[in-house]
């Protein structure tokens, strides 16, 4: 007679993101479609990090320069996130706690403050390149200075304290409506630049061991891991499953675990297709042309080379769609890792402010002492940082899930315990390879 699993342990601390927790209804004994609809949204917010303009600079990179060689790393990156997302999503639905809260929970004060100053440095990283992004497709769109526009960024603010005052269905709405802009620009990019398909195919299931041995494409490559999974990502979706009211049972935590899962897996498809586009269109339309080193330059590029003015606009309207995305997701991640590690609660505007305004001032002033064709390698470099802080996130996140004290009947199985270790190890081991071949040169 096996001994039946212990059930999750739970906590009565204060709920992750407070009065969005529990708030979107799930129906009960209804359709596959009603539970399907009720809880698609978290999914779909966690992608946004997926696609952010940092994503764009590695993918413009990396194409261009290398053609569709890089296109099984965009692959491989979106797998693991992926699989690491619905282990959040487990975390979450499980114990009643997100990321941060869990970690506060289980390590001392000096490790839980040390995690916490390391995701803090990510979220300003991915920050950077969501500011650098938006005041980019500004720039291009109605020819504000980048300067200026990256000011203007710090705007944001009051657009998502409308969003969350109407409601977290609302947000939700307002992310994946802009989702739907992306998505539709690339189709249309892609039917321009016509690129062959057997060579796109052999990008994604022919990888070279070139990616690992060839110092200038291991940079991009770490850039895209970095830019694809992104450590605020794993805190944010943890909570974000919180925010549907199921049942807490053990049967409703299956249920909930199941749908979730399905919600970010399809929603991670749409950003594995958009990461990828953004790739096979530079390598179509500038590999072997020279190397496309900033966002500004492919715009200038696009519509000459496909001879479709029209190319390029829509490019710069994915790109503040892009941005804007970022913003309200980042600003969800600050709040739900400052309130889980610390248990602080700021006003949104001030911690919104604050980060950002850490984000704006490496870009004003590289913009001031380098000038505006320098914010590339910024927006590149702060991909590759995002990567460093990656296992920082990692290793904690396997290291509950795989616990049956905390997860219940939840806990992972053995075979994705190991998957799970097998990523963690890739992401340090590239991580360790790109430090040392700095360092010495």
């Amino acid at each position: 007679m096996t001994t039946p699993p212990p059930p999750p342990v739970t906590t009565t601390a204060e709920p992750s993101l407070g009065t969005a927790h529990g708030s979107v209804a799930v129906p009960q004994g209804k359709s596959w479609l009603r539970s399907f609809l009720a809880f698609s949204g978290p999914g779909y917010l966690v992608s946004v990090g997926y696609m952010d303009p940092g994503n764009w600079a590695t993918s413009l990179q990396g194409g261009s320069q290398f053609g569709y060689t890089l296109l099984a790393v965009v692959m491989l990156s979106n797998i693991m996130a992926i699989i690491l997302q619905s282990l959040c999503a487990r975390l979450g639905i499980a114990t009643g706690r997100d990321l941060a809260q869990a970690c506060r929970d289980y390590y001392s004060k000096p490790v839980s403050l040390a995690l916490w100053f390391l995701c803090e440095l990510a979220i300003i990283a991915c920050d950077l390149a969501e500011v650098i992004g938006t005041a980019i497709a500004l720039k291009l769109l109605f020819g504000i200075p980048l300067m200026l526009g990256a000011i203007i960024t710090a705007l944001d603010v009051f657009l998502l304290l409308m969003l969350m005052q109407k409601g977290f269905r609302w947000l939700e709405a307002f992310v994946i409506s802009l989702l739907c802009v992306i998505f539709t620009c690339f189709i249309v990019e892609i039917a321009l630049a016509q690129p062959a398909i057997a060579a796109v195919m052999g990008g994604f299931f022919q990888p070279t061991a070139e990616i690992v041995t060839n110092p200038a494409m291991l940079y991009i490559a770490i850039g895209i891991i970095g830019a694809t999974v992104m450590p605020h990502n794993l805190y944010l979706h943890s909570s974000l499953v919180q925010t549907r009211n199921f049942e807490r049972t053990p049967e409703g935590r299956k249920h909930a675990l199941k749908w979730a899962t399905i919600d970010s897996t399809l929603a991670l498809m749409l950003a594995l297709f958009v990461n990828a586009s953004i790739l096979i269109v530079a390598a179509t339309v500038f590999y072997g042309k020279g190397e496309v080193a900033s966002i500004e330059q492919a715009y200038e590029l696009l519509a000459p080379a496909l001879g479709v003015a029209m190319a390029s606009t829509l490019f710069a309207v994915a790109l503040l769609a892009s941005g804007l995305n970022s913003t309200v997701t980042a600003t969800l991640a600050g709040q739900i890792v400052m309130e889980g590690f610390l248990h602080i609660k700021l006003k949104p505007w001030i911690r919104r402010l604050t980060t950002r305004a850490l984000a704006i001032l490496p870009v004003l002033f590289v913009i001031g002492i380098y000038g505006e064709g320098e914010t590339g390698k910024l927006l590149v470099l702060s991909q590759v940082v995002l990567s460093m802080q990656l296992p920082f996130a990692v290793v904690p996140l396997v290291k509950f899930v795989s616990d049956k004290k905390k997860m219940g009947a939840l806990v992972i199985p053995f075979w994705l315990k190991i998957t799970c270790w097998a990523i963690a190890a890739v992401i340090i081991a590239l991580n360790v390879k790109l430090l040392v071949e700095t360092a010495f040169g």
